[in-house]
């Protein structure tokens, strides 16, 4: 399988999806204007239709103002009372205001204008004779009226009024009549319109689905299939982790394995020859010393300088392979690495360690003590480069089942990036060897959500292991409380200046 980090390329949509999207886009804006200027028309009919009723209304009103004005009137003439004179008096203004309405209403026909000035005329006349037939009875009496009456035309000015009235009305029926046909005539096309726009966007809409029905189904295949490479790419990740991982650990068994032969060879074959040489090198001094004092000086700093070189062979033999580890056992080693690290980094390293833990590493291989010890000195060698801590405590408690291994510090802590990072080997090399033994390493805050808490768990299965070579399975019980502190038989100095003798 091969990758790539050149960008992906860019695909276009095809010509012929393109064009049914816009045919799509360009239907439903054309049928949105259709029923934008339908809703326009059914607007313009309904503001007619009630411009007609209201024209109506008012003529009808305007008619009904005339008649209760002569009806006050007569009442007058009967009565004498001038209360009966109201009507009579507003008339004028009423009817005024009444025609002005009218004028707007019927502003866009000419015609019914026509007629509206007409009407206002014998309205005007009419009014006017009412006017003049009231000052004749305030100074003639009813006599006067009757003789008036008798040769006046007064009921004809009234028909000729009625008459107008519907002659407008009627035209203004008519031309609502005429409106309501041109309307109806028009929203017959627009549904027709409508119709056929709607059938071509159902076929064009039948068409895309089946393209996109079709897109549908070849994404699914793509996706099917990518699923599947990703699948077997995700086992190919996982067989190779699990292979590097268990190259992992056999390097580190095999290192481990590498530094024991290499402590022996340098303690057993380099201290012999180191020791041969200062035993020759004290002989032919203490026979220089009194014939040739500047030469025996020499061999003298020489002797020094070999001492030096034994230091310096110790201390890689405990790099190597502790000593302590092998001869007083993983709590031994343990606290002495934690002492001499307090002593190095002026740092307080409190060790908090459970007596049996010695049975219980003996019980099993050697790797698990090895293991244990390196995963300490791993992490005490982070707390002092890089988590400027104020104090570190290291516990390491045992149960039936499970060794638990605590390094808990103060510090700055260890950010997430960190924990994931390629390049954090030492991490790393504390989880394999966390694996090597079956067991888990995690790592998270420490107490009071500061600093850094390295936490291992080791699962124990030391009846089976004592079961298979023979030997009771009870286990060396810890005293109440199941811990102890540091104590001073395992406080040993790994690298104080040897003697000779000891090599």
């Amino acid at each position: 399988m091969y990758f790539t980090v050149d960008a992906a390329p860019h695909h276009r949509l095809p010509l012929y999806k393109t064009v049914l999207c816009v045919t799509c886009a360009l239907i439903l804006i054309v049928n949105g204007f259709s029923l934008f200027h339908n809703l326009q028309s059914l607007r313009g009919a309904n503001f007619q239709l009630s411009q007609s009723s209201r024209v109506a209304e008012r003529l009808q009103y305007l008619n009904v103002l005339v008649l209760d004005a002569e009806s006050s009137m007569r009442g007058y003439f009967v009565s004498g009372k001038e209360a009966y004179l109201g009507p009579t008096r507003t008339v004028t203004a009423e009817t005024e205001a009444e025609f002005k309405e009218l004028e707007l209403l019927l502003a866009d026909s000419p015609s019914q204008l026509k007629n509206l000035a007409q009407l206002h005329t014998i309205v005007r006349r009419k009014l006017a004779l009412m006017g003049q037939s009231i000052e004749v009875y305030r100074h003639g009496g009813l006599d006067d009226i009757v003789n008036i009456a008798k040769v006046s035309d007064d009921r004809a000015s009234m028909d000729e009024l009625r008459l107008l009235v519907v002659i407008m009305v009627q035209e203004q029926n008519e031309t609502l009549a005429a409106r309501s046909a041109s309307f109806y005539q028009q929203y017959q096309k627009t549904v027709l319109l409508g119709m056929g726009i709607n059938a071509v966007a159902i076929f064009v809409l039948v068409m895309f689905y089946q393209l996109v029905r079709r897109s549908f189904r070849n994404q699914a295949a793509v996706e099917h299939a990518l699923q599947m490479s990703n699948d077997n790419l995700e086992s190919m990740v996982a067989q190779r982790t699990e292979q590097l991982s268990v190259l992992s650990r056999h390097l580190i068994s095999i290192s481990e394995e590498e530094k024991v032969r290499l402590s022996r060879e340098l303690h057993d074959e380099m201290g012999a020859h180191l020791t041969s040489i200062s035993m020759d090198l004290g002989a032919v001094m203490q026979q220089l010393q009194k014939t040739d004092p500047e030469l025996a000086g020499q061999l003298k700093r020489a002797r020094a300088t070999l001492l030096d070189a034994v230091e310096m062979k110790r201390r890689i033999i405990e790099n190597l392979r502790p000593s302590l580890l092998d001869n007083l056992g993983l709590c031994a080693a343990i606290e002495s690495y934690c002492e001499e690290f307090s002593r190095m980094s002026t740092l307080p390293c409190e060790t908090d360690i459970a007596r049996h833990i010695d049975g219980v590493a003996k019980a099993r291989d050697a790797s698990l003590a090895i293991a244990l010890f390196r995963i300490v000195q791993e992490s005490l060698t982070n707390i002092r480069k890089y988590a400027r801590a104020t104090k570190v405590t290291v516990t390491l408690t045992c149960s039936e089942e499970l060794l638990v291994l605590r390094v808990i510090d103060d510090g700055v802590g260890i950010e997430s990036n960190t924990l994931v990072k390629p390049m954090s080997h030492g991490l790393l090399g504390m989880r394999e060897r966390a694996l090597l033994l079956g067991g888990t390493l995690t790592i998270r805050r420490g107490r009071n959500d500061k600093g850094t808490c390295i936490e291992v768990h080791i699962p124990l299965r030391v009846k089976a292991d004592l079961a298979e070579a023979g030997q009771p399975s009870s286990l060396p019980r810890p005293p109440a409380g199941g811990r102890t502190p540091s104590s001073p038989p395992y406080s040993t100095r790994p690298h104080s200046v040897p003697s000779l003798n000891d090599q």
